[in-house]
């Protein structure tokens, strides 16, 4: 019994410990290419667009619990990956970039949370055909001489393309398929000359081929593209000379190494015809000191050495490479020679070295004149680069390190040594102005080696100034204002004329010309401009002057600018009246004016105001201030108010006013004025008056309109007579009554005159009613109706004595009567006799008159 519960008891401990064991869950393997598991061999292209589901982790747990899965990344790399931790899909979140990262690690996880499980996995990016050619080392620019033969390499395009396999492969070929005179090799990209094609300097100085790389193609967001660039060749023809030959970076040294075959260039000599009309063909040719050891290409100028360099038995060979032009008969022309060094080394342990005149060197200065003519050879500078290694181990290049596009250097590529030749390149660049000192790197680097050696020297152009650049004003044109008051040698303005040039080029002389300046002088150094110091500016007379001031260096370059000068006109004037005592006709209703004119140029000072400054008496008339223009106040409507004010009963009134302008300070005249007041009735029943009145200022008008009609009936009598004078011709016929009275016709006119005038020297008898019959007319058939002076008035009585109120006034007739000649009646009526008082009053006013216009005219 004991035995079985002891049984019993171990068969429980053992089920409770197999109920309580968790296993822990795990991924499913995949296989190649799959995208369901634990991401095993998976791989992604590198164009999957963002947002996508590429792959799906899958797992289970042994109990059949849920699981849950986790991706995670290393914290210095980008999480690419999101995924849902439910059903394991992932999704791409960040864009791949194969050239850029071609795999990335992941850790993966699965849990089913009491266990966790993870992988390390890596997700190689598969390439796309997303990256286009590359061009290296643009722009390229080449020199070709024109006399390059056909198929010759010109030079050579490089492009790189980042993809794999056939998208990063990489094929050249020219744009334009019908290119008769250039070709590219299209798994090099070495440019030539096309068979048969030649350059000519004279009809085309420079091409331009375009070459176009494209790649093999590929895959990309599931099309097939094919990606491509292009590049401009520029090739610059150069002309050949044909003058004696000259050798391009003389002298020449050359190296052969221990291990250079027979049969290697060592280096190679260029000579060239200096004529660039119609260069000549040039031959080369060792003349001494090779020993059978070396040879010249004839045509190229390359010289081979033909022994081993075990065999040779000097450690320096001198050679004298002459050249010869070749005629275009074919007979040999000028020659040149050169010599050659060649030395024989065996390690490549020595860096190309800059040598000057005293040995090496790093440093080396140079002072020249700004702008020197493009294409010319800075001979200040003494530079030879050598490397003293021997054959491709002293091949270097040479460029200039610096501001771009102002010297290139000659050669571009050195063999061993090489005497270094600067060019400029852009003169209008090299100014002293914008940079007194140009610094330029003058490196060399090997070319062929591992090792690349490389030196550098400094390049310093001390630039000298030169005069080329003109004076310039700092305006195009100056103003300027003076009071006209201004004293002789005022400072009126001054101008100032930059020369960027230094030294006495940069010394500006000034001075003025044309019409205006005479009044005006100008410092020759500091440009102030002032009066001359018997200047005597007036703005009435010339308010304005203009000319021109100049500024001109030392070698007569110069420029030009305006100058406007204005005078402020100063209140120099007084008004003025046209006369200081005025006499004015003043009709009811109606105003007189007076006027004042200022000389002054300008407002305020040449604006006048007026004032009454005194009336006699007072508070009758009102005065624009700004016109002038004199009024009755409004309380004054007739004659009859005029005569309540005053005494004497009279309409003469003297006023005092005061023309006053607005300048500062203020100047200011008076002026009499005497006013004369009728009323229109007056005027309207006395025509003639009224015209005397408005003639009394203008004497000259009223005679003028007297002669007139004068001159009108003289000419009506002449053309009646003439007429009369013909009509009796023809007829034969001289009347005697008409002979007498021809005779006495000459009368007439005055009689008419008379007549016409009568009205005017009784017209202040019209004011009364008293009127005066004409007399009988005589008329015969020759000669118009004529009226007889009028009979004398009989002497008046004393007038009687009217007693005095006061102080007499200045006075001034308002006799009203007709101006109308009296019309002729048809019966002659009789003659009315006044009685003596009417008579004397008659007779008084006509003397009044008389007296009235001789003091008027």
């Amino acid at each position: 019994m004991r035995r079985c519960r002891w049984a019993a008891l171990v068969l429980g401990l053992l089920r409770l410990g197999l109920a309580q064991a968790n296993f822990a869950p795990y991924f499913y393997d995949n296989g190649v290419g799959s995208t369901n598991g634990n991401m095993a061999l998976f791989s992604l292209p590198e164009d999957t667009p963002v947002g996508s589901h590429v792959y799906t982790l899958n797992g289970t747990d042994p109990e059949g619990d849920p699981v849950s899965y986790h991706i995670s990344f290393d914290p210095s790399t980008r999480s690419v990956f999101s995924i849902d931790p439910n059903f394991g899909n992932i999704t791409l979140v960040e864009e791949l970039d194969r050239e850029r990262e071609d795999e990335i690690e992941a850790i993966i996880s699965i849990s089913d949370s009491l266990n966790l499980v993870a992988e390390k996995v890596v997700i190689l990016v598969t390439d796309a055909n997303d990256e286009a050619p590359r061009f290296i080392k643009e722009p390229y620019v080449v020199l070709v001489p024109e006399d390059t033969p056909a198929g010759s390499s010109i030079f050579k395009v490089h492009a790189v393309d980042k993809d794999t396999g056939s998208g990063g492969s990489v094929t050249y070929f020219l744009q334009s398929l019908h290119s008769t005179q250039f070709a590219v090799d299209r798994h090099s990209g070495v440019l030539r000359l096309q068979a048969g094609a030649t350059l000519d300097y004279e009809k085309s100085r420079t091409h331009y081929v375009t070459v176009v790389a494209k790649d093999g193609g590929g895959r990309l967001r599931g099309a097939d593209v094919v990606l491509s660039a292009t590049a401009t060749v520029t090739v610059n023809v150069e002309d050949v000379q044909d003058t004696a030959p000259v050798f391009v970076g003389a002298p020449y040294y050359g190296y052969v190494y221990e291990d250079t075959l027979p049969g290697s260039e060592v280096l190679k000599v260029v000579a060239m015809d200096g004529d660039r009309g119609q260069p000549h063909r040039v031959l080369y040719s060792l003349v001494n000191g090779s020993d059978g050891a070396f040879e010249i290409n004839e045509t190229s100028g390359a010289i081979s050495v033909m022994q081993s360099p075990a065999q040779l038995q000097r450690e320096v060979y001198e050679l004298h490479v002459q050249v010869t032009e070749v005629s275009s008969v074919g007979s040999p022309a000028a020659q040149a020679m050169v010599p050659v060094t060649i030395r024989i080394v065996d390690l490549n342990n020595h860096p190309p070295t800059f040598y000057g005149e005293s040995g090496p060197q790093n440093r080396f200065e140079l002072s020249t004149n700004e702008h020197p003519p493009q294409g010319e050879i800075l001979r200040g500078l003494k530079i030879t680069v050598n490397d003293s290694d021997q054959g491709a181990n002293a091949k270097f290049n040479l460029r200039l390190v610096g501001p771009g596009g102002i010297f290139r250097v000659v050669p571009q590529t050195v063999l061993n040594e090489a005497q270094v030749t600067i060019i400029v390149e852009n003169s209008a660049a090299i100014d002293f102005e914008k940079s007194k000192v140009l610094t330029f790197k003058l490196l060399a680097i090997e070319v062929n080696t591992p090792e690349k050696f490389s030196s550098t020297a400094d390049v310093v152009i001390q630039l000298l100034d030169t005069n080329d650049n003109v004076p310039k004003f700092t305006s195009h044109y100056y103003i300027a204002r003076i009071p006209e008051n201004a004293p002789g040698g005022s400072n009126v303005v001054a101008v100032t004329a930059m020369d960027p040039d230094t030294g006495p080029w940069g010394e500006v002389k000034y001075s003025i010309y044309g019409t205006g300046a005479e009044l005006f002088m100008i410092h020759p150094s500091t440009g102030l401009i002032y009066t001359q110091p018997w200047a005597s500016l007036d703005a009435e007379a010339t308010a304005r002057y203009n000319f021109y001031v100049k500024a001109e260096d030392v070698e007569g370059k110069y420029s030009l600018a305006e100058v406007f000068i204005t005078l402020l006109d100063v209140n120099d004037h007084y008004p003025r009246f046209k006369k200081s005592v005025q006499k004015e006709m003043m009709v009811l209703g109606a105003p007189v004016k007076i006027e004042a004119t200022d000389e002054d140029a300008e407002e305020p000072n040449n604006l006048v105001d007026y004032s009454i400054t005194r009336a006699e008496p007072a508070n009758v008339f009102d005065i624009d201030a700004h016109t002038g223009e004199i009024w009755l106040k409004n309380s004054i409507r007739s004659l009859d108010a005029l005569h309540n004010i005053t005494h004497s009963g009279d309409c003469t009134w003297s006023l005092e006013v005061q023309a006053k302008d607005r300048g500062s300070p203020s100047f200011s005249t008076t002026a009499l004025l005497k006013i004369d007041i009728t009323d229109t009735e007056t005027l309207a029943r006395s025509p003639m008056a009224a015209f005397l009145i408005h003639t009394k200022d203008n004497p000259m008008k009223a005679v003028g309109v007297l002669a007139g009609i004068m001159a009108t009936i003289v000419a009506i009598t002449v053309l009646i007579s003439t007429a009369t004078f013909w009509r009796n011709k023809k007829s034969n016929k001289v009347l005697p009554v008409r002979r007498v009275l021809r005779k006495r016709s000459s009368p007439a006119p005055r009689a008419v005159r008379m007549e016409w005038l009568k009205p005017r020297r009784a017209k202040a008898a019209t004011k009364f009613v008293l009127k005066e019959d004409p007399p009988n007319e005589n008329c015969n058939n020759n000669s118009p109706e004529s009226s007889l002076p009028p009979r004398a008035p009989a002497l008046p009585p004393p007038p009687s004595t009217v007693p005095s109120t006061g102080t007499a006034h200045w006075t001034v007739p308002t006799v009203s009567g007709s101006l109308t000649p009296q019309q002729h009646q048809l019966s002659p009526k009789p003659q009315t006799v006044g009685s003596p008082t009417r008579a004397t009053l008659v007779s008084e006013l006509k003397q009044k008159f008389e007296k009235h216009n001789k003091a008027y005219f």
